[in-house]
């Protein structure tokens, strides 16, 4: 009984200690400011299909010239992947259709973009979407933004 209680005791606080470093890094990642919720698909992906599969919740933040986008349920203290603004082309804006309506949140649009030739899809928020298009128009003079 004791050595029971002594392995569920060790179980709930090592399980305590990953929500605390899971919260933590999160607050890390969000500190420095102009963060927003976005998921993300990269539709050559044998998970991405149209009906809704293949979307990975995150959390996006800007950085100078830059897009770095987190995934929300991960450890890991870098960015999954980093959007260059020179490199982003707004192909099409959407409102989510079919079974994507209940993998996103429920005010997401979605921006289908193509990055360094990639094709790649962006869902974020009516307000995210707005400062996002801001972002890539306030490009400094000569450099090519393309937004549909």
């Amino acid at each position: 009984m004791v050595l029971a209680l002594q392995v569920f005791g060790v179980v709930v606080a090592v399980a305590a200690l990953g929500l605390f470093v899971f919260g933590l890094r999160r607050r890390l990642i969000q500190r420095p400011g102009g963060t927003f919720d976005c998921s993300l698909r990269v539709p050559g992906d044998p998970a991405a299909e149209p009906s809704g599969k293949g979307w990975v919740y995150g959390v996006a933040r800007y950085s100078g010239d830059r897009v770095e986008w987190f995934r929300v349920f991960s450890y890991a203290p870098r960015p999954r992947r980093v959007l260059e603004r020179a490199a982003i082309e707004v192909v099409q804006r959407r409102t989510p259709q079919g079974e994507e309506e209940l993998a996103l949140l429920s005010d997401a649009y979605v921006l289908t973009c193509t990055h360094q030739g990639e094709s790649l899809e962006l869902a974020m928020s009516e307000d995210a979407l707005t400062g996002f298009l801001a972002w890539l128009e306030a490009a400094p003079p000569g450099q090519r933004v393309n937004v549909a």
